[in-house]
């Protein structure tokens, strides 16, 4: 689901009422942690957490304009979603990640390559989504964004 929000307030605001509560602590969780130099705003149509242009003014490389992406989050129909691009980018964070995961939560881990599938609001767990968005910082994030740009 989509939502034409101007703000991660505004955003809020518009998904289903019993997806505030949680959708307002997983961003609380989310600022709490995020490492210096990250921002906050809407991106792709969701609550985004990006390396702003004052910092890395080359941008996204598919469009420039558009800040560097890290990680964001969006209300879907069927679950809340986290992106986080240093999960994919980073074997060691994944696997990290999928390792902890159980010490968390009792039910099965639903991820892609970097998304991570929330069914049950009331099991997402907002601890270990704090630790996750520790374990990168803004310098490592663009370090492992063109290395990566370069092997192309």
């Amino acid at each position: 689901m989509q939502y034409d929000a101007t703000s991660p307030e505004d955003y809020i605001s518009q998904v289903p009422e019993e997806r505030q509560e949680p959708l307002k602590k997983l961003r609380k969780v989310i600022n709490d942690n995020l490492p210096k130099d990250f921002q906050e705003g809407m991106i792709y149509k969701m609550i985004g957490y990006y390396v702003p242009h004052s910092v890395y003014p080359d941008g996204y490389h598919c469009s420039p304009e558009v800040p560097l992406p890290f990680m964001s989050f969006a209300s879907q129909k069927n679950s809340v979603n986290l992106y986080h691009s240093g999960i994919y980018a980073k074997p060691e964070l994944h696997d990290w990640f999928v390792n902890e995961y159980p010490k968390h939560c009792k039910r099965k881990l639903d991820m892609g390559k970097s998304c991570i599938r929330f069914k049950k609001l009331d099991e997402i767990p907002f601890e270990l989504i704090g630790e996750l968005t520790r374990k990168m910082t803004c310098e490592e994030w663009i370090d492992i964004y063109e290395t990566a740009l370069k092997k192309k």
